[in-house]
């Protein structure tokens, strides 16, 4: 009982920030199976795999690419997700333990700003789908044209009335977007089952698709794309590989997370890349060349009614996702900033704000960038921070925490003035290595400024991070 006074006159604590009571743990294995399906039947899902199409790879080594990643990732994913449900606590608190009281702020604000760079590329696919809608009716309507600063007037209008329409869903709170997310479950398997119908359909059949050749002459041309698209994967949900305490927090047990997780990510995300892939592969059979963004594709159909059908659709579906995968957590990292000021209501807002200013109709532009300059490069942010969360809980704690510590400011995690040093040391020199291949990327140092094999550090960047920065806290925190 005093812990629970202590904790709950805490300046450090508000209701979303606060432990999940044992009574209101309730989820068990399918509804993180369930979770998991959802968000993993997104657009960008489908992007990242049509985009090693547009790459070069062939259907199979897409796919495989795809599943190895996903069977990795699942690994960190369940280890953090082991702190939220024996404590029930969130993502930005469990960072207390190993980063500080006030340290936490630093993970916790890396994550959410990769949040909002994935709030903004789904509210650029929604307003983009509402420009094909127009144009379906009007096609007299340019392409949409990403090559400046930024795109015309009426695909900016687009966007910034989807974004108007996701802070809405924000304002009117959690059951808006249940009912969205039962809406999502049920239109987009269905319309995802039709795009792979058509496919087949208008390719004559599933034989001419997957007999279509991979465009890599040799191993080592394969292998040069191959890792990063691998680390790209891992990327795509190395965010909810640190936040997942924030969905673990409410399980009935550990067995219920650990199963639920890995019957939902693995299976889902490959067998919605393979949609991707086949219908990918059919576009360039249909079309002649590969078209890797579905909205541009869909924007193709001749029928008007089934272009508008489609663009609704993934309108509906996509409000779903952002706000399900790209609001909660980011809130919560947010709210941790200060907890009597920031709620899940104005963290919400700050996301959607931040989601405007990083351009993300610049990240979306090209396949090339999706994965090589988005994906590969905040992985190389957030791989270091997992490597550290994993060593702190298993090997430093033993997986024993002290929850109402977590929420003093003079508890064992205040270490030097609320940071931990060793924590933040450990983090930058984890990302160092992989910031010369990023700045190749973004053309900021030209190749030969650093030697070659530092710059291919950063195709490996998660897998760098993590390593490295998780051994040397390891090593600083024994001594």
């Amino acid at each position: 009982m005093n812990n629970q006074v202590e904790i709950a006159s805490s300046s450090l604590i508000n209701e979303d920030l606060a432990p999940v009571a044992a009574d209101k743990r309730t989820w068990g294995t399918w509804n993180y199976a369930a979770l998991w399906i959802s968000m993993s039947l997104c657009i960008p899902t489908y992007t990242m795999a049509s985009s090693m199409i547009n790459g070069g790879m062939n259907w199979w080594q897409a796919i495989l690419t795809i599943f190895l990643g996903n069977a990795i990732v699942l690994i960190p994913i369940l280890l953090n997700g082991h702190a939220g449900t024996k404590y029930g606590i969130p993502f930005p608190v469990f960072a207390r333990a190993s980063f500080g009281i006030k340290g936490a702020n630093i993970p916790a604000m890396l994550r959410a700003i990769v949040a909002c760079g994935w709030f903004g590329i789904q509210t650029w696919i929604g307003g983009e789908s509402l420009y094909h809608l127009i144009r379906a009716w009007k096609p007299s309507l340019a392409e949409i044209d990403t090559a400046g600063l930024f795109p015309q007037a009426l695909p900016m209008t687009c966007f910034l009335i989807f974004w108007l329409l996701n802070l809405f869903i924000v304002y009117k709170g959690v059951e808006v977007i249940r009912k969205l997310l039962v809406f999502k479950a049920i239109f987009l398997p269905i319309a995802a089952l039709a795009l792979f119908a058509w496919a087949i359909v208008a390719a004559k059949g599933l034989g001419p698709i997957l007999k279509q050749p991979s465009a890599f002459s040799d191993n080592d041309s394969f292998y040069k794309f191959f890792f990063p698209a691998l680390t790209a994967v891992v990327g795509f949900w190395a965010t909810l590989s640190l936040n997942i305490p924030d969905f673990t927090r409410y399980a009935r047990s550990q067995k219920a997370q650990i199963n639920g997780q890995a019957i939902g990510l693995p299976p889902s995300m490959t067998m919605f890349a393979f949609i991707g892939v086949v219908v990918t592969s059919a576009s360039a059979i249909i079309y002649g060349s590969p078209e890797w963004d579905p909205v541009k594709l869909a924007g193709r159909f001749d029928s008007k009614l089934m272009v508008t059908f489609a663009m609704i659709g993934i309108i509906i579906s996509t409000l779903a996702t952002n706000i399900a995968a790209n609001i909660v957590s980011p809130a919560n990292d947010f709210s941790n900033l200060s907890p009597s000021r920031i709620n899940f209501r104005i963290g919400g807002y700050i996301t959607g704000v931040v989601g405007v200013l990083i351009f993300p109709w610049k990240l979306y532009a090209d396949p090339h960038g999706y994965i090589f300059t988005w994906l590969i490069a905040y992985s190389s942010l957030l791989g270091p921070i997992g490597g550290i969360l994993i060593a702190d809980y298993y090997f430093i704690r033993k997986q024993t925490l002290s929850v109402p510590e977590l929420y003093q400011h003079q508890g064992q995690y205040k270490y030097q003035n609320g940071f931990n040093a060793k924590a933040i040391i450990a983090l930058l020199i984890g990302i160092l290595p992989n910031l010369p291949g990023f700045l190749l990327q973004v053309n900021l140092v030209t190749a030969g400024t650093f030697p070659e094999w530092i710059n291919q550090l950063y195709n490996y960047a998660w897998f760098v991070g993590f390593f490295i920065s998780g051994l040397l806290y390891w090593i600083l925190m024994k001594k």
